[in-house]
């Protein structure tokens, strides 16, 4: 290790207990320190430290809950090191200097390719493992600018492109992040995971789809969420054959029996596995699954311990509990007779996610409280109303979810339109916690037993804090 590397790491180490400070456990700090004395180029020194090497956790949706329950799986067979919620290379450097362990987990999400470098976290983090959940259009826009799709995808696919070593990891279901794995076939291992059964569907109009290789329209014999699901093209890319699956599902108001069955390349050990697990566990939506596939494929392709595998599996998900959803996480709660879905839903596929999670419970007339996109974000608001019509509710409370009143006013017009008795709240964003209260207010309140409140918001903090009143009420 070079003179410069060890006095940066002796400084950054030092800074250790401030970054304690800071939110999720990256705690970047450390990571500024060591990049601005030995540069962002050292991290390679550090990466280099790892036996099994580096996992890193990206997509629209789902990165956080999907690296958290990875964390729980991989921590019962060996020390690791971790970051999650902190997206910033010096998020995984902090994690490299003050942690111990012989493999790296690491959330990493990406908007452009600017502000994300994934290219350079690429190369100096040298990945062993790239994870995707989903790609989807709703996350391109950055700093107010909306950056085109094919940017965002790009961005995406630069984590792995250069990838000559490991396994990527991805949604076979998702048609992009798919062809991602495709894509690499001849240059890496790929572990495909996704759903093969019939007891989940998508209630949502069909929407056309382009296919990632050709950019004709895909055909699709199955949809399971948007634009997930069983699909083929002319061109002769389509879905490929998931090494982890979920086989069989068995839906409850209380739990959820699932199982999941594997066949993959384990990294460490260098061979093909297989293996069959019954879990059960809370009825956290069908999102979730997904979560719970992609953390299985990943833990299964990295832990050196192929034996604990079926047993380590089972334990961590039959322990499960809802406390792993991170804060503001859409969650059904009971409130008095009612009950009360809520939570960040700042995009299209979110939004629907959540819509399908609280249509298993839906037994009666609904109310739909709206929390409004900002300015500059008309796609996002169409992809909400699509999901506010597709529930069919009784009434409609449009709130701002940003900071914009008029811009809010405006949506709330058009919903009025299609709901003409729905009503418009203009709650400040600079008065949050009047908001936050009236929010609550407006749900404890409702005439209706089922009440939904979904949208754009401050992620953690307006959403959590108003589960935590209704389930303390």
């Amino acid at each position: 290790m070079s003179v410069k590397v060890v006095i940066a790491k002796t400084l950054a180490k030092i800074g250790g207990p401030v970054s304690k400070l800071g939110s999720g456990s990256g705690k970047s700090f450390a990571g500024i320190i060591f990049s601005k004395v030995a540069g962002i180029d050292a991290i390679q020194e550090l990466s280099g430290e790892l036996k099994i090497g580096s996992i890193l956790l990206t997509g629209t949706n789902g990165k956080t809950t999907t690296t958290t329950l990875l964390i729980k799986l991989l921590s019962s067979d060996i020390e690791i090191r971790s970051s999650f919620e902190s997206n910033t290379i010096n998020a995984i450097a902090a994690a490299l200097i003050q942690q111990k362990g012989d493999i790296g987990v690491f959330e990493y999400g990406i908007r452009n390719i600017k502000y994300g470098i994934p290219d350079t976290v690429q190369r100096v983090v040298n990945p062993v493992g790239v994870v995707y959940t989903t790609i989807s259009p709703e996350h391109a826009q950055v700093a107010g600018v909306k950056n085109p799709f094919s940017e965002y995808y790009k961005a995406k696919e630069l984590l792995s492109k250069d990838m000559n070593k490991g396994v990527i990891i991805t949604n076979t279901d998702d048609p992009r992040t798919a062809f991602l794995g495709y894509k690499k076939r001849d240059d890496v291992k790929i572990n495909y995971y996704g759903l093969e059964v019939d007891d989940i569907t998508d209630f949502f109009d069909a929407q056309e789809i382009e296919c990632p290789a050709c950019g004709k329209i895909l055909d699709y014999e199955k949809r399971f969420l948007n634009h997930r699901g069983v699909y083929s093209c002319e061109c002769g890319f389509k879905r490929p054959e998931p090494n982890v699956k979920l086989t069989n599902a068995e839906f409850g108001s209380d739990k959820w029996l699932l199982t999941i069955e594997g066949n993959l390349f384990n990294y460490p050990n260098n061979h093909d596995i297989s293996f069959s697990v019954e879990l059960c566990v809370p009825p956290f939506g069908f999102h979730n699954i997904y979560n719970t596939l992609a953390s299985i494929t990943a833990y299964a392709t990295f832990t050196p311990k192929i034996e604990n595998i079926e047993a380590t599996v089972e334990k961590v998900f039959n322990n499960l509990d809802m406390s792993f959803i991170p804060p503001g996480r859409f969650e059904v709660v009971r409130n008095g007779d009612k009950l009360i879905g809520l939570g960040q839903g700042d995009n299209g596929d979110a939004a629907k996610i959540n819509a399908l999670f609280m249509n298993q419970y839906i037994d009666g007339p609904l109310e739909f409280i709206y929390t409004t996109p900002e300015e500059d974000e008309e796609e996002i608001f169409e992809d909400h109303f699509e999901v506010i019509k597709a529930l069919n509710p009784a009434h409609v409370i449009v709130v701002p979810g940003r900071k914009s009143i008029a811009k809010a006013e405006e949506y709330y017009n058009i919903i009025k339109e299609e709901y003409p008795d729905a009503e418009f709240y203009p709650l400040s964003y600079a008065e949050m916690a009047k908001r936050i209260q009236k929010l609550y207010e407006l749900a404890v309140e409702s005439e209706y037993d089922y009440v939904i409140m979904t949208g754009c918001g401050e992620e953690q903090a307006m959403w959590e804090s108003i589960k935590q009143k209704l389930i303390k009420r």
